[in-house]
């Protein structure tokens, strides 16, 4: 896709979503990394099920770990793989005590030495917390470059590579929000809603149903 219709393609989803965001709930950037974290094949609505109860009585990564690995294992224990993502967010929780003074670092190093903590989710931790221009790949932003030729490549780096290259400088703050909204709720993975696509004319798919 050439940068004018890419730019075309941002302008037009701006448009649509004027003020995207994260549809996890949260409220400190602790909470955020934990969110993500937790969300790791899980839906952001389970995941806000468990947090609306477990952040108000746990909110920092010390009352966390006071809660202890099976106190967390049980209250997170409906999202999928709980027992590997309390170990994982026990073990952040004592490396932010001890290395960060509890504080969620702002660099990607720092994030990505977290127990747990891969590239996408410092992205998204980054972006929304920090106000970074990163773009976290997750299924639907990787469905949406390809499909769309946006940003076409094999693998979550490769797409996340070209989607840097291509994105708008004015658009980098929230192209991953607009990505995932798209293909969350019109470009499905099974039935894309091509018909009420905003960027229908701009998309390079082939098999497009209009």
């Amino acid at each position: 896709m050439t940068k004018a219709k890419a730019a075309r393609l941002y302008r037009k989803l701006a448009d649509a979503r004027p003020a995207p965001k994260s549809e996890l709930a949260f409220r400190t950037p602790f909470q955020l990394l934990v969110a993500v974290m937790l969300s790791a094949q899980a839906t952001d609505k389970s995941v806000n099920e468990v947090t609306a109860r477990l952040f108000p009585a746990y909110p920092s990564p010390h009352a966390l770990l006071r809660l202890g690995e099976k106190g967390l294992g049980q209250a997170i224990r409906r999202i999928g793989l709980a027992p590997t993502k309390a170990r994982n967010i026990l073990a952040t929780c004592r490396m932010l005590v001890e290395r960060h003074g509890g504080k969620v670092p702002e660099a990607r190093e720092a994030l990505e030495a977290l127990p747990g903590v891969g590239r996408k989710t410092a992205n998204v931790v980054l972006n929304v917390a920090f106000d970074q221009p990163t773009i976290a790949v997750d299924t639907h932003v990787f469905r949406v470059a390809n499909r769309t030729g946006l940003a076409a490549g094999k693998t979550v780096r490769e797409v996340e590579d070209s989607l840097l290259r291509v994105t708008p400088k004015v658009h980098l703050r929230h192209a991953h929000h607009y990505l995932i909204l798209h293909g969350r709720y019109v470009c499905k993975s099974r039935k894309p809603e091509c018909a009420s696509c905003v960027i229908v004319k701009e998309c390079e798919y082939p098999q497009k149903v209009l």
